[in-house]
């Protein structure tokens, strides 16, 4: 296991909080959380059912908020904290903004673009790139996604 700073445990438990108030509201439990300067600075869940909007991930949500707060579109300083590793479009928002660091929980084998399904971390097709970290707390944020789909089933 990986020895992670007390900072990324804390937010990524900030962004466990957040996939588990999802699970409630009846979405994918992925939350998401965006600090500058060790401050948290917005909050998301998964919301694509509650807004029927298909772009409505935790990540880009959190980027709406976050830019929103800042009054700005370029988070130039912000780490983004994901439970799940980031889908194509969640990437291409993350490059968007422009932020600086990205640090997700479990990997998706699935649909994850930052290195699982497909490798979009440093692709010479974006104009930015950004430092990622997977695997923050893997086993807990996986937890919170194997129970929420055992209760559908």
């Amino acid at each position: 296991m990986a020895a992670w700073s007390d900072s990324d445990i804390g937010h990524m438990r900030a962004a466990i909080g957040e996939a588990r108030i999802a699970a409630q509201a009846g979405e994918v439990p992925v939350g998401a959380v965006i600090v500058i300067d060790g401050e948290i600075i917005a909050r998301g869940v998964n919301r694509t059912i509650s807004d029927n909007d298909p772009s409505a991930h935790a990540e880009v949500v959190v980027l709406r908020a976050a830019a929103h707060a800042l009054e700005n579109h370029r988070l130039t300083n912000a780490t983004l904290y994901v439970t799940l590793e980031p889908c194509t479009m969640c990437m291409g928002a993350l490059v968007q903004a422009r932020i600086e660091r990205l640090v997700f929980g479990a990997y998706d084998p699935r649909a994850g673009a930052a290195g699982s399904a497909i490798d979009l971390t440093d692709s010479p097709a974006f104009n930015h790139s950004f430092e990622v970290n997977g695997g923050v707390l893997a086993d807990e944020c996986g937890e919170v996604l194997s129970a929420f789909f055992a209760k559908r089933r």
